[in-house]
């Protein structure tokens, strides 16, 4: 029951229908914003993007706007330097600028992010519905200077499968959220859990309330985001990248589903540079892929970042799946074809350990270009850029028999999902919803139909994983669903369909 009353509260305020409505069919923006026009992100057009759905309240885009133009006047800044934001959040009487967001949901607590608008001590108060608990706090945790006034409380010791109410306190002070805040433990035992995922919001997508509401009411547990998000074309200015987050933050739609969806994250091209650059590119130093690296890890809620400073990929489970997030953008090396040149040396090494340690029953493995070559003749995709690479990745997980596998990946716009046919017999499946925005993209079929089992372009589409682990050959079912909630694609596959073993030997 606390759950069911957790999901209502959160999509109250996502403008879902109420029970017994008819299903909402006139879901446009009341501001339509293009592809080009996100990519430009000039100050009018990402004003327009915070009331594209709705407008804030007059506080709200009073602060957006001087903040924005705060960061637009010093583009090498952040949040904990800029004294002007500073002083324009004092004004309107905020104690945050970020969050709360959740992340790194378990059977026992999860993650929260925020960030502040100076440094503080932060404690958050878990409450318990159904009263069968005693409110419990978890911190002090400071923000810093040295965070980018960001701050994580890890929540543990809860009990599994239970729903949760909670707030936040700064200096001692309780802090009115914009929203009611909520979150879901895991369950221990085998059952049904949901998991939502997709790329490209391209800035625009993640204030659509319909799409993130339809997300929520399907009980997903948590959502993965594979890339170009909430940045958008910003290179090494800090600032914009600052100003980009801060309007995901303050964003009516944004606010209650991250409040109350724990998020796992990736990069892609236009969250991390601009399009199609990866490494460092051209023009561009050591000294910036670590400032952009910097500010990223600042602004999402991930339970770990690469290694040794370098990198933002992680390993980690949601209930019955084994996550592996890669960062296929700033590891690359100078160019194609070289030896471990999609990935990086580090980050291949790092990735055949931890394939070793993949528990099951299903493991996702993402990337934030698409891991076929058939969409745009293969541009940018991993089959072109490093086609032994790849080739080695596929050959070590059927050795391994790796529980599971789905590919997940993002990039070309429109939404997708492919197979892999493998010399062994095996088959690896990869799903490619890259529709959050419903940015326009290349043709919604690619060069062998065949290896393709659909296809669609100018959708707004999240794709979801329903795993079920009751049977003895545990199963995963995937649906295609668009901001109205209707499902376009569905698909069931079993455990040993996508495990490699003795019956994929090559004859």
């Amino acid at each position: 029951m606390g759950r069911i009353m957790t999901l209502l509260a959160c999509l109250a305020l996502l403008t879902l229908p109420a029970i017994g409505d008819e299903p909402v069919r006139t879901t446009a923006p009341e501001i339509a914003i293009s592809l080009s026009m996100a990519h430009r992100g000039s100050a009018a057009i990402d004003q327009q993007l915070l009331e594209s759905y709705g407008a804030p309240s007059d506080e709200v885009q009073q602060f957006y706007q001087a903040a924005t133009e705060a960061f637009r006047a010093d583009p090498t800044s952040n949040f904990a330097n800029n004294i002007s934001v500073a002083q324009s959040a004092e004004h309107f009487g905020r104690r945050l600028t970020g969050g709360p967001m959740l992340g790194d949901v378990r059977t026992d607590g999860a993650q929260v992010w925020l960030r502040t608008t100076k440094p503080a001590s932060v404690r958050v108060r878990v409450v318990d519905p159904s009263g069968e608990e005693k409110d419990r706090w978890f911190g002090p945790c400071a923000s810093s200077e040295e965070s980018g006034l960001a701050v994580r409380v890890v929540l543990d010791g809860l009990t599994a499968d239970t729903s949760y109410a909670y707030d936040i306190e700064i200096d001692g002070e309780n802090v009115t959220l914009e929203t009611p805040a909520h979150f879901t433990t895991l369950r221990e035992t085998s059952g049904i859990t949901r998991i939502a995922f997709g790329s490209c919001f391209h800035k625009a997508g993640l204030h659509n309330p319909h799409l993130l509401g339809q997300v929520a009411a399907r009980e997903n547990r948590a959502m993965i985001l594979l890339g170009d998000l909430a940045v958008d074309d910003r290179n090494n200015q800090i600032g914009l990248h600052c100003s980009d987050y801060l309007l995901r933050d303050l964003s009516p739609g944004w606010q209650p589903f991250a409040a109350c969806m724990p998020l796992y994250a990736s990069w892609d091209d236009h969250d991390y540079f601009d399009n199609d650059r990866s490494g460092i590119p051209s023009g561009y130093s050591a000294a910036d892929v670590a400032a952009v690296r910097r500010v990223w890890t600042e602004n999402w809620n991930n339970p770990s970042y690469g290694e040794a400073d370098s990198g933002i990929y992680f390993h980690t489970r949601i209930g019955p799946v084994d996550l592996i997030m890669l960062d296929t953008r700033s590891l690359r090396k100078a160019k194609p074809k070289l030896e471990n040149a999609y990935l990086g040396d580090q980050q291949t090494a790092w990735l055949k350990s931890e394939l070793k340690q993949c528990q099951g029953p299903f493991t996702i493995i993402s990337s934030g270009t698409m891991w076929s070559n058939q969409v745009s003749n293969g541009k940018d995709s991993w089959g072109v850029w490093d086609p032994n690479g790849r080739e080695a990745l596929f050959q070590l997980i059927e050795q391994l028999q790796v529980p599971g596998v789905l590919l997940l990946s993002g990039d070309r716009h429109g939404a997708r999902g492919m197979q892999i046919a493998r010399p062994s017999g095996y088959t690896f499946y990869e799903f490619e919803p890259a529709s959050l925005g419903g940015m326009t993209g290349p043709a919604a079929w690619g060069n062998d139909r065949t290896q393709q089992w659909f296809g669609h372009t100018n959708i707004k589409a999240f794709g979801e994983f329903t795993f079920d682990t009751r049977p003895a050959d545990p199963t995963v079912t995937f649906r295609l669903v668009d901001e109205q909630g209707e499902v376009r694609e569905e698909l069931t596959l079993t455990q040993s369909q996508l495990t490699a073993g003795p019956k994929d030997q090559a004859p």
